[in-house]
């Protein structure tokens, strides 16, 4: 087993684990079976939400595994289509639900729908949330600086985390930036881009140099820029590889050479108009 203590300090006094496990798009049994190998191989942060349409099956898997409850980081996410005050409250209700748990870790606002204009609204429901001890931390998924501006506005209340797409064609140092000013930890979703990165050349001459596998670069970069990484496979051995990058360091030119492949090529929606509920 592979299994890291490695974490990040979260601004409401608790830890992230370094490295975490995305179970998009694993659906039925896949996301049980998957979810279980994740956990054997030493994952402890198991990222889901009710978009995803396969809590029931995650939590089948983290109850398979055996594995203490607090032991484990489990993240979901509040669906478009539960934007608001009390939606917010039902909805996570009903993803403990189906997760079978009493808590979860972290709960994220998946997008901001600023169409909706109840983002605001729904961040204070998982304030409300946090307090009751339903969800021990709470963030938010894809909100742009506006965004969470507006929530510290209304509320006082600074989300513990931000994930976002973030991957070598899209680094978001700005962004990066903003949170670190925050106080807010940057998590990436499909930190290894839609796979183009992993055959970039200045990638694979840097994993030549260390002896390492391309994703592997990607992800002790990522890590080394203080980002919490959530890749998803369904092999074991890239399941190994993944969290295997706590033994080695970049030096100063592979960071450059690193920082050199951003185009700021978005692949996924913008979150000032994206509008999937």
């Amino acid at each position: 087993m592979v299994k890291t203590e490695r974490t990040f300090s979260l601004n409401d006094g608790r830890r992230i684990p370094a490295v975490g496990f995305g179970t998009w798009p694993l659906t039925g049994v896949d996301a049980t079976r998957t979810v279980g190998a994740a956990l054997e191989v030493g994952y402890r942060l198991i990222d889901t939400a009710a978009r995803y349409e396969n809590e029931k099956e995650v939590g089948a898997g983290l109850r398979a595994s055996g594995l203490p409850r607090h032991e484990l980081f489990v993240t979901t996410k509040l669906r478009g289509a539960d934007h608001g005050y009390r939606s917010t409250l039902r909805a996570l209700d009903e993803s403990l639900e189906r997760l079978g748990l009493g808590e979860v870790d972290l709960y994220l606002i998946h997008w901001p729908l600023p169409r909706l204009g109840l983002y605001v609204e729904s961040w204070k429901a998982m304030i409300e949330l946090r307090e009751r001890g339903k969800a021990r931390s709470i963030g938010v998924s894809n909100f742009e600086p506006e965004h969470i501006d507006a929530l510290i506005e209304a509320t006082g209340v600074v989300p513990a985390v931000n994930q976002v797409e973030l991957h070598p064609e899209f680094s978001q140092p700005a962004l990066r930036s903003y949170h670190s000013k925050k106080g807010i930890v940057t998590e990436a979703w499909r930190p290894l881009g839609k796979g183009g990165s992993l055959q970039d050349p200045v990638v694979g001459a840097i994993a030549r140099k260390h002896g390492r596998a391309p994703a592997q670069i990607i992800l002790r970069w990522e890590h080394e820029l203080g980002v919490v990484a959530i890749p998803k496979t369904e092999s074991v051995e890239r399941m190994r590889e993944n969290l295997s990058i706590f033994d080695f360091e970049l030096d100063e030119e592979d960071r450059a050479r690193m920082a050199s492949l951003d185009r700021g090529a978005r692949q996924a929606g913008d979150p000032s108009s994206h509008e999937e509920l």
